[in-house]
């Protein structure tokens, strides 16, 4: 069998994700304002069984920082004994053709695939509910991340009306609930998310493997990034520490996306080019662009 073939028989995750968030958008008027052309969706690695995170929302509408230095002092004295650069923080670019990327959200595999209800604080927000409800709840709260005005991860109100300066709360928590319900009560087709009903196993049997949009420079992907600046130093009798090189580019495009596989344990780059995973018989896939130490994005993750 050659790798064509078996491109076409795997399940692309992360475009069935989005297709699935496509119509979540569409039916839920409070994330209607979310435009999903300017977010890409892509897989990163994690086992099953270690601890992490399920999904992450990740922020690229970050201004650039005002200038600033790293400096080191002597322990006894006090004393500047050297200092880096002048530097400014900034975030990528990353561009699909002509659309501008605003957000990121990674899907952590084969974890996300293994999520279920049983011993999660979800549990308590879908009493009765099925195991697969806690996957459908994480994509709807990764979404709930976006900020309406796009100037980073949404801001979360207290019940006193004030904002906090966290990323979650019990309201957050069961406003997604209650758009996950609300979702389900609008009688969408069950083909956009029957794929959320298997594990990782299950979905290995069906498709014969399990594949996803990821960056070309994996594991990594867009994060910020320090850059120098020409600034005088406030006294040049300090030694200057040059910073360290970047580890990855400042603008990304469409040709920075491609198709791995996932597995248990480990992911290989299965094309190139990221159009080249077919579509399963059954119909699932429709082949379409993903919507698709550095400083980690303005990133939160459920």
């Amino acid at each position: 069998m050659s790798p064509a073939d078996v491109c076409v028989r795997m399940i692309n995750y992360t475009e069935r994700i989005a297709r699935l968030m496509h119509d979540v958008v569409a039916r839920t008027p409070r994330l209607s304002f979310i435009d999903l052309d300017e977010v890409i969706v892509f897989g990163r690695f994690g086992r099953s069984d270690a601890e992490g995170a399920f999904a992450t929302c990740h922020c690229l509408t970050l201004p650039e920082t005002e200038p600033g230095y790293y400096f080191w002092r002597d322990r006894e004295t006090g004393e500047l004994t050297r200092r880096s650069p002048w530097f400014v923080t900034k975030s990528p670019t990353v561009r699909v053709g002509a659309t501008r990327i605003n957000y990121l959200i990674s899907f952590v595999l084969p974890r996300f695939c293994d999520q279920t209800l049983t011993r999660s604080r979800k549990a308590d927000l879908y009493p009765g509910g099925e195991g697969w409800l806690a996957k459908l709840d994480t994509i709807v709260h990764e979404l709930y991340h976006i900020d309406p005005a796009a100037t980073g991860i949404r801001a979360i109100q207290l019940a006193d009306g004030s904002r906090s300066h966290r990323s979650h709360g019990p309201l957050f928590y069961e406003d997604v609930a209650d758009m996950v319900r609300a979702y389900l009560a609008s009688d969408p087709d069950p083909a956009l998310y029957d794929f959320l009903r298997y594990d990782f196993a299950e979905l290995n049997e069906s498709f014969g493997g399990v594949a996803g949009t990821a960056f070309r420079n994996f594991p990594s992907f867009p994060q910020r990034y320090k850059e120098a600046v020409d600034l005088p130093a406030a006294d040049p009798r300090v030694r200057v520490e040059p910073l360290k090189p970047p580890t990855q580019p400042g603008i990304y495009t469409e040709d920075d996306l491609l198709v791995r596989e996932f597995t248990e344990t480990s992911s290989r780059r299965l094309q190139p080019d990221r159009r080249a995973l077919g579509t399963h018989p059954a119909g699932a896939d429709e082949t379409r662009p993903p919507i698709v130490r550095t400083e980690v994005l303005h990133s939160h993750y459920a």
